[in-house]
């Protein structure tokens, strides 16, 4: 049986983790790895010394610098230099080694504030984008950019696909600098702890989210990386083109806000703070073209907020918890 070589960037981060733990059963796989300390992805030298070195087969790009609305608007620059390095360099390297086949990790938050909704993938640049994460989501797009164009001018295969607000084992739960999901858990966590009577919660409670867990999002990536090329090709505009990933349902900030009160036994009131800024309105992704390519989410909500604690629990004296 021929082994299929499998780099994963950034396995050490929730996504890339997910992605190991989904691949890494399959015995005609090996998986390739390296830390950060081995390999600075954001230096274009370490990068293509690494892929002649090795030998890769198929690239999984989940390394991001990434974090929620106040990191995107603490550090704007950080956020479009490093993406952009980042991928630039992972895929111009893939392209010099050979590599045909490559699947880059977006976001949703690379549509339109005011796109329709549930949000399409023809979206994609129709509109002005949402301040709060504008660098990163310039990152992202450009990312879906090179790997069109790398199809277009060198015939690779290189997919895109967006997925929806992740949150599961391996989050980044910092206190500042997390995204909404692993704030509000630890928030609520330390809150229920202490006693206290109260948790107050950015924004007003209304903007409207949708949520993925993060092995989800690993069983799809996988499922869009082994179709047939000339499927994939069918479903996205033959040469062009992204795959949204998400579970098509969302829910309030507030209702996550109850729902992540019941999970970690938080029995106070919940105070939303609307003098702090909201995000988009709505952001729910159209996953229709993934389910007619025979993928839907199979994690609700609930169950995942309670694994994703239980994860908490037992790391809560790491880095970046």
């Amino acid at each position: 049986m021929a082994t299929t070589h499998i780099y994963v960037a950034g396995h050490t981060g929730m996504v890339g983790s997910a992605l190991c733990r989904q691949l890494q059963g399959r015995p005609d796989y090996t998986l390739v790895t390296a830390s950060h300390a081995k390999l600075d992805l954001t230096r274009q030298a370490e990068v293509e010394t690494f892929f002649a070195d090795q030998t890769i087969d198929q690239v999984y790009l989940a390394a991001a610098k990434v974090g929620g609305i106040h990191a995107n608007g603490s550090y704007p620059a950080d956020f479009l230099y490093d993406n952009l390095l980042i991928q630039a360099n992972v895929i111009h390297a893939a392209h010099q080694a050979g590599v045909q086949k490559l699947l880059f990790l977006g976001s949703s938050c690379i549509y339109p504030r005011m796109a329709a909704q549930p949000m399409r993938e023809d979206a994609l640049l129709t509109g002005v984008l949402e301040p709060s994460n504008e660098p990163y989501a310039v990152a992202k797009i450009a990312g879906i950019k090179l790997c069109e164009s790398y199809n277009r001018q060198h015939g690779r295969d290189y997919r895109s696909v967006m997925p929806t607000n992740l949150y599961g084992p391996g989050d980044n739960f910092h206190p500042e600098n997390s995204h909404v999901i692993p704030a509000l858990l630890r928030r609520f966590h330390e809150a229920a702890q202490t006693g206290a009577e109260q948790v107050v919660i950015w924004g007003s409670g209304t903007p409207m989210r949708e949520f993925l867990h993060v092995d989800d999002m690993a069983a799809a990536c996988v499922h869009v990386m082994d179709l047939p090329e000339a499927v994939y090709r069918e479903h996205t505009q033959q040469m062009l083109s992204h795959i949204n990933v998400g579970t098509g349902v969302d829910c309030s900030i507030r209702e996550l806000a109850e729902i992540i009160a019941r999970v970690t036994g938080f029995d106070g009131r919940l105070v939303f703070d609307s003098s702090k800024p909201d995000g988009v309105p709505r952001k729910l992704l159209d996953v229709s073209k993934l389910a007619t390519l025979g993928w839907e989410a199979r994690v609700g909500l609930e169950e995942g907020l309670r694994e994703t604690y239980a994860w908490f629990l037992q790391h809560v004296d790491d880095a970046r918890c």
